[in-house]
């Protein structure tokens, strides 16, 4: 959709920031957030961020910079840009602690968070631990080995796992190469809904 030119006698600057308060507001509503949940990931307060919204507050790098970075679009998708932002995702490696790097797949915060990771083989004594929250695991290469609880279970490619994180559990290559997985994971322990399973 084209852009309307500015009423007579507004600057093209004026238009542009005009504009950042509907833009906003649209690009929280694809993304399917809440004032709430916003302001928690950003540290903005909701009565600003809505006032940002509708236009009653005017837009400042500091208010702009967070809320770029919490929707994982460059700050120029939210001032004179596109609607919609860049829909190219990004993708990051980073360091994992106990060994290994992932990516986030995800660029929005939400309950659900995507990752892809690659597992080295973190030796044969496991260390289980625990925290809220569930995840689901896709192998799409390698072996993975998987302790959870009282389970010691081998996944090979094309297999799935899905579990409390509540329960103690720990996860590494099964040999010495190591193995690729999809995460997905529900910090407040989200189930992950399977409409649909490979046949065996």
């Amino acid at each position: 959709m084209d852009t309307p030119p500015p009423p007579a006698g507004t600057s093209p600057h004026q238009a542009v920031l005009d504009d950042v308060g509907p833009r906003l507001k649209r690009l929280r509503a694809q993304r399917g957030l809440t004032l709430a949940v916003l302001a928690e990931t950003t540290g903005i307060s909701k009565s600003t961020l809505s006032r940002l919204e509708s236009g009653q507050r005017r837009p400042s790098l500091e208010l702009l910079l967070p809320l770029a970075s919490a929707y994982g679009v460059p700050l120029d998708d939210l001032v004179g840009a596109p609607e919609v932002g860049d829909p190219r995702v990004r993708l990051t490696p980073r360091p994992m602690p106990n060994g290994g790097t992932f990516v986030p797949l995800t660029r929005s915060p939400g309950p659900l968070q995507a990752y892809k990771m690659l597992i080295p083989h973190r030796g044969t004594e496991p260390d289980l631990r625990s925290h809220e929250g569930y995840e689901w695991l896709y192998v799409l290469d390698g072996r993975l080995r998987l302790v959870l609880g009282a389970h010691d279970l081998v996944l090979g490619p094309g297999e799935v796992a899905e579990w409390d994180t509540k329960v103690p559990h720990w996860f590494s290559s099964a040999d010495s190469r190591p193995v690729e997985v999809l995460s997905l994971f529900g910090r407040q322990g989200e189930r992950m809904h399977v409409r649909a399973k490979p046949k065996g």
